[in-house]
């Protein structure tokens, strides 16, 4: 533990998942005595002072009419929901039509609030800078003082020649498809990183990686279990370090409601994340699968709840503390979110897996071809071969007594303070 009280900026993405992880690691280095300061955007107002750290936040875009209206991270709701047809196409489709769109309103972000983001720094005066995000912001790398980079989606996007591609969702074990869909990412993204770069460097920041859209850091943090990791194929430097899992402990506790705790059937959690669960049809047609099973459910219903009905067998809320729920459960249904896998990896719970975009397919392959859950097409499952994964998941004892190792091995590997070691020790 530091002798020397720091402060601590972190910037992540608007997103739940990589501002919780933030959260988590803030939360030990505020309790170690350290000052954290959050630039998160600006609809986090208030969700951060609330639970101890300080707000300085920033505006990706102009301000809405009524800002105190606004949820966290509306804007992506909003983007999520507009373009989920596009999740229907193959991932190498997508790379034009979605995935592009996606780095484009990022980098329209960073630019925006690059003035804001040098006031931030003067004010704060940070010791330390953290990013959890997935595109560059030049303030945070010429501030003069250590920045440290956390990857908290599939660590795939820490590219290599060994390792699938991030995005397409390919098997680690058959590379035929891999150079295609490196080309097309490359015709489709080269003029728009190459624009961008040259804007980086005007600000006075390094030139980015080739094809990156992020610097890597004097330090880079990466969540994912060491059971599933890619580094025996792509091995990383020094200045890499895994955390097992970086699951937050300031969620509130959890009790099962009584309309659900006296049911008989196996307790199950479903969860498309804050961003999947905007997609009410896809989550309708779940619902009405797991409607006519013999099981309980634990919905986290989202931002758009109040068009979400749920059966008899359910219980659910827009907002629910993930984190306490897990470890009642029994198997989780999830879009493969990196916080949602490493979280039920780190409790031990097998997975059905609905990925919808981003890293959640690269997600949902590494656990499915590891055995630790099954992947299914988000959109083309039959009633059939939803309710038989559950079964075949519930019963495979083999599966259970593996995933209880690994549980033993990530939590064992804390890597809350792991992170919250390692940043300490930066200035």
């Amino acid at each position: 533990m530091s002798e020397r009280k720091l402060t601590i900026l972190f910037m992540p993405e608007s997103a739940y998942g990589p501002t919780n992880n933030c959260i988590g690691i803030g939360d030990i280095l505020r309790q170690r005595g350290h000052r954290v300061v959050f630039a998160a955007e600006a609809s986090w107002k208030g969700k951060l002072t609330a639970l101890g750290f300080d707000e300085d936040l920033v505006n990706l875009a102009p301000p809405p009419e009524n800002p105190d209206e606004q949820d966290a991270g509306q804007f992506w709701k909003d983007f999520i929901r507009d373009t989920a047809p596009e999740f229907r196409k193959p991932t190498i489709e997508q790379l034009d039509t979605w995935v592009k769109p996606v780095w484009e309103e990022l980098i329209v972000g960073a630019k925006y609030c690059q003035p804001q983001l040098l006031e931030i720094i003067e004010r704060v005066k940070p010791d330390v800078i953290v990013e959890d995000n997935v595109v560059a912001f030049p303030a945070l790398n010429t501030a003069g003082v250590p920045f440290v980079r956390i990857v908290s989606c599939n660590p795939l996007e820490v590219r290599g020649d060994g390792i699938a591609p991030v995005f397409s969702g390919y098997p680690q074990d058959d590379p035929s498809g891999w150079p295609a869909f490196r080309e097309e990412y490359d015709r489709t993204h080269r003029q728009l990183w190459t624009d961008f770069n040259a804007w980086v460097v005007e600000q006075g920041a390094p030139p980015l990686p080739d094809l990156d859209f992020i610097h890597p850091g004097d330090l880079n943090l990466y969540v994912f279990p060491e059971a599933a990791d890619y580094t025996a194929a792509r091995p990383l430097d020094s200045s890499w370090h895994r955390l097992d899992s970086s699951v937050r402990e300031t969620d509130a506790v959890f009790s099962l409601p009584a309309a659900i705790s006296d049911l008989p059937g196996k307790l199950i959690y479903f969860s498309l994340g804050s961003l999947g669960s905007a997609d009410v049809e896809l989550m309708r047609r779940v619902i009405s699968v797991l409607a006519k099973t013999p099981h309980r459910y634990i919905v986290s219903k989202g931002p758009l709840h109040e068009e979400i009905e749920l059966a008899d067998n359910m219980y659910g809320a827009e907002f629910l503390p993930q984190t306490s729920i897990l470890p009642q459960v029994d198997l989780v249904i999830t879009h493969g979110g990196n916080n949602t896998v490493t979280e039920a990896l780190h409790f031990g719970k097998p997975m059905v897996l609905l990925p919808l975009f981003w890293d959640q397919y690269d997600n949902a392959q590494r656990v499915h071809e590891l055995g630790l859950g099954v992947r299914l097409d988000t959109y083309g499952f039959t009633d059939e071969e939803l309710s038989a994964s559950l079964e075949k998941l519930l019963g495979d004892t083999d599966v259970h007594a593996r995933l209880a190792t690994i549980s033993a091995d990530i939590r064992g590997r804390d890597g809350l303070r792991k992170a919250a070691d390692l940043i300490e020790k930066l200035p």
